[in-house]
């Protein structure tokens, strides 16, 4: 077992900056050896804004370094398989962002090429680790709200606001099939659908439709379906990204015989349960000021021997796999 978790992260964008980047530095155990991107120059100004001693324009390069025993990959989707390969081959563990591939199918590959040489696959899900979420899950352990009926997710986003970049900007990838797998309803839903499973085990059967009503761009703009768990309880979901600004909504609502919880996933950590007889109990949180923080002190305590994860490469194929049913019907 590693006494210290060296990183070496390959794709140092957005989400480096202040979700995960900072907090490799801060948990204990964990250091922060080298970043990469593929322009040179930015991956230096990354290392230089954020204390990181080394930088580097290529991916094997990084995963080559000796003094780097763990790596991160936070590219876009597209390439994740193929750095999991590298890093894989090379003896490295491996934290990989969400969703975890494009497809199921690359998802499977990532599991077996880990499991080949016995690496451990980790998946940025970070919301199993974040305080209002495992307040939800305990709440329902604990028979909140009884026995449990349905789960109800809403996500509704207007086109024409700069919520996730420009949706008419080309190199906007999240709009990109080819690179996201989806639009963003992969990105975003993946969240959702991921701490579903965590918390009531793997959807069994899933069903959708998809379409694109705007034509603002390649991917899919609206996606509706239901799955069933293993467990019994049934969802159901609806996903735009082209309604109004009056009308955007993002709540999800889990329902029992004895009451319901609501909740968001982004933004308001607040959860809200209510129970039949009962005055409505509102909990309230504060995220992390690295949002990623939870999970990845998660992955070092693995690593080390003295923990475990709630988020692996096998849950996180399950999502896509679910994604795919409700978005393509594959």
């Amino acid at each position: 077992m590693e006494k210290t978790i060296r990183w070496g992260i390959i794709g140092v964008g957005d989400v480096c900056e202040r979700k995960s980047g900072p907090a490799f530095q801060k948990v204990n155990g964990s250091e922060l050896i080298a970043v990469m991107r593929r322009n040179g120059d930015k991956a230096m100004d990354f290392a230089k804004r954020h204390g990181v001693p080394k930088w580097y324009d290529d991916g094997q390069t990084l995963i080559d370094d000796p003094d780097i025993n763990a790596i991160y990959i936070a590219t876009p989707p597209d390439t994740h398989a193929y750095y999991t390969k590298l890093a894989a081959e090379a003896g490295k563990p491996v934290y990989v962002e969400k969703p975890m591939a494009r497809t199921h199918a690359e998802c499977l590959e990532m599991i077996a090429i880990c499991h080949q040489h016995q690496v451990p696959l980790f998946v940025a899900y970070y919301r199993r680790a974040l305080p209002n979420f495992l307040k939800i899950k305990e709440l329902l352990e604990n028979g909140a709200i009884g026995q449990v009926r349905f789960v109800d997710i809403k996500l509704f986003k207007p086109l024409h606001q700069d919520w996730q970049g420009n949706p008419m900007d080309e190199t906007n990838w999240r709009l990109t099939p080819g690179i996201s797998g989806g639009g963003h309803f992969y990105d975003l839903a993946s969240h959702q659908l991921d701490f579903l499973d965590y918390v009531f085990g793997p959807i069994v059967k899933a069903r959708g439709l998809s379409v694109n009503q705007a034509g603002a761009y390649a991917a899919e703009d609206l996606v509706t379906g239901h799955f069933r768990f293993a467990n019994g309880v049934i969802g159901q979901g609806m996903w735009c990204f082209t309604t109004g600004v009056t009308s955007r909504m993002e709540r999800t609502r889990i329902v029992g015989d004895d009451g319901d919880i609501s909740f968001s996933y982004f933004g308001d950590p607040t959860v809200t349960l209510r129970r039949d007889g009962h005055p409505d109990e509102v909990f309230t949180f504060a995220y992390p000021p690295h949002i990623q923080q939870p999970l990845i002190q998660s992955i070092v305590a693995a690593l080390q021997g003295a923990g475990t994860c709630p988020s692996m490469g096998v849950s996180g194929a399950r999502t896509n796999w679910v994604m795919e049913k409700l978005v393509y019907g594959g």
